[in-house]
């Protein structure tokens, strides 16, 4: 069997030690970095582990080693996966339906936070990723914290993962390599006649063949009038010559997601449809154009804007141009007028072309890697009008 590619041990200890660095600068004693199945990208860029039907979370303190919080049920599949060696169960990391557990004995949030200050004061406590916490757990913390200080600090958490290491460019290079793999798969088997959900199932077969963990995202297959969804889930609906299929497949490879979006239809495009199809492709090339270390994000943005508007399709632009990707095929930070950052070397993000009118919608999208001079591409296939 072929080597499974991982984030080495040796990284996830550099991970803890920079962010313990980062504690002392924001005055913090403790951080609890929180996820969920849906968006586990803390707690599995801290401890590789990835919940389900529970919740998780990574408790830290200034020094130390970390601790990986978990629900009653999950300790055996926890202990497999994570590598945090130290891991508690607490009641509110349960599941939704709320079990109560009678006679099982679990940790607390008071006994964790002094196990990891060492049992020293507890003033100041961070969360990360407080916008997917439950009120329910975070009521919890709160109540455990007594006069201690609570405070949001995803920001600790995002400095340190909007620049992809070494390791991390491996993993993400293989996730999108396996999906311009699925997607050649699935250009070459979908006809008309097949549902939304058949499509799917094609490319979900084509990614698992292929050494994907999981998807990165749900399986855009949006055809028709489901095809302006810039969000959406594909559906029992038949797909027809003629119409706009909006195709995006995205593998994830240990945690890394990925993501290549493109327009295709059966059969020669309508006059009107084509020729938005391939202003939304000359606009992809064009958005890669302004990107480079030490451009203001909100530059490219701008003028991506600009370009756009000036031949004529500002009324079918929702949003633009980009969003990084990484643990989560979308993250922060979106790249938006307002941005207030510049862009640096081995930043990832996807640029994201999304056009659409009343009748149909198309989206050219793929991974590109932030260089000195430009942009690495980590997918270019089928960058083309694609008829069937």
């Amino acid at each position: 069997m072929a080597q499974k590619l991982a984030i080495s041990k040796s990284e996830f200890a550099k991970r803890w030690a920079t962010l313990q660095q980062k504690m002392e600068a924001a005055d913090l004693d403790v951080l609890i970095a929180h996820g969920d199945e849906a968006d586990p990208a803390n707690v599995r860029y801290l401890s590789d582990y990835w919940p389900l039907f529970e919740t998780g979370g990574v408790a830290l303190g200034r020094s130390g080693a970390p601790i990986l919080l978990i629900g009653p049920e999950s300790e055996t599949f926890a202990r497999d996966r994570s590598k945090v060696a130290e891991i508690r169960r607490i009641l509110e990391y349960r599941e939704s339906a709320e079990p109560e557990y009678p006679g099982v004995k679990l940790d607390t949030f008071g006994s964790v936070f002094q196990e990891v200050a060492g049992g020293g004061e507890v003033k100041r406590i961070g969360i990360a990723g407080l916008s997917v916490m439950p009120v329910t757990l975070y009521n919890a913390i709160k109540k455990a914290a007594g006069k201690a200080k609570v405070v949001r600090a995803d920001d600790l958490l995002v400095e340190r993962r909007q620049i992809k290491s070494n390791q991390e460019l491996k993993l993400m290079r293989e996730a999108f390599r396996i999906s311009e793999v699925a997607t050649a798969d699935v250009l070459g088997k979908m006809k008309p006649g097949m549902t939304e959900q058949e499509i799917v199932g094609l490319a979900q077969a084509a990614m698992y063949a292929n050494g994907a963990e999981y998807e990165g995202h749900p399986t855009y297959v949006l055809s028709g009038r489901s095809s302006t969804h810039a969000i959406g889930r594909p559906s029992p609906k038949v797909v027809k010559p003629g119409e706009m299929i909006q195709l995006n497949i995205g593998a994830l490879v240990s945690g890394y997601s990925s993501s290549v979006g493109r327009p295709v239809c059966f059969g020669k495009m309508p006059k009107k449809m084509r020729e938005l199809v391939q202003f939304g492709l000359d606009a992809h090339y064009k958005t890669m154009e302004y990107m480079k270390a030490g451009v203001p994000a909100a530059e490219v943005v701008i003028k991506f804007e600009e370009f756009v508007k000036a031949t004529g399709y500002g009324d079918c632009l929702l949003y633009g141009p980009c969003h990084a990707i990484g643990l989560m095929e979308v993250e922060r930070p979106w790249m938006e007028s307002s941005s207030d950052y510049l862009l640096e070397e081995n930043m990832v993000f996807q640029v994201d072309t999304f056009l659409y009118t009343k009748t149909f919608g198309l989206r050219w999208e793929d991974g590109a890697r932030i260089t000195k001079s430009g942009v690495e591409l980590l997918s270019d296939k089928f960058l083309e009008i694609i008829e069937l």
